[in-house]
């Protein structure tokens, strides 16, 4: 099991989630939301990226030891794939958003074997939608993907049904309803902010319209 307190503590430790209720931010989705996970700030903290980084090899190695490469999602899971494909010695792939509209013309880069089981590395899962266009696409070249594992979760129900409807298993590191409870326990979260937070997650496409 990941030790989801500890991720979730050192992500509010460096600063890597914003709240912003009164300002919301504004998702690719459209959906407004007034929180925000930049796991992308982690890379900026070496302590802190290699405890997040231990605990993915730990993940990979311990539930997934079948896997025999890894892939991440551009371009934020790249990171997070590469230095856990490094510490486990498996090959590694990226997969773009859409196919590059120059030189080869991929959308997979690297080495695609048929057959070969394929973990997928993800920074975090909001809806689900844009993890699992990667999956098809890998399952289109004649990949066998296995799994997702991703850094964060933020638990929307239509992510879970969205996973499961495609048969792909995952597994974050930590997720929204710990990290809440973390910074409600660090005081960095008040009754009022938390209230607004739950009543975000249970309905996100509608709040804040």
């Amino acid at each position: 099991m990941t030790n989801k307190k500890a991720i979730a503590e050192k992500l509010l430790q460096i600063n890597a989630v914003k709240l912003n209720p009164h300002t919301p931010f504004t998702w690719a989705s459209g959906w407004k939301s007034p929180i925000y996970c930049d796991n992308r700030k982690v890379l900026s903290f070496p302590f802190v990226r290699d405890f997040i980084k231990s605990e993915l090899c730990s993940i990979i190695f311990s539930e997934f030891p079948d896997a025999e490469c890894l892939a991440g999602v551009a371009t934020a899971g790249i990171a997070w794939g590469a230095m856990a494909a490094d510490q486990l010695k498996l090959p590694f792939i990226y997969v773009r958003p859409k196919p590059k509209e120059h030189g080869m013309g991929n959308q997979i880069e690297g080495n695609v074997v048929v057959n070969q089981k394929v973990l997928v590395i993800e920074d975090l899962i909001s809806t689900g939608k844009s993890s699992l266009q990667v999956v098809e696409v890998l399952r289109n070249a004649g990949m066998d993907v296995i799994a997702m594992v991703s850094i964060f979760n933020y638990g929307f129900n239509v992510a879970k049904e969205s996973f499961k409807a495609l048969n792909v298993p995952f597994i974050s590191l930590s997720d929204y309803n710990t990290l809440i409870e973390i910074g409600v326990e660090k005081g960095t979260i008040n009754v009022e902010t938390e209230q607004l937070l739950q009543e975000w997650r249970n309905n996100p496409a509608e709040w804040g319209v």
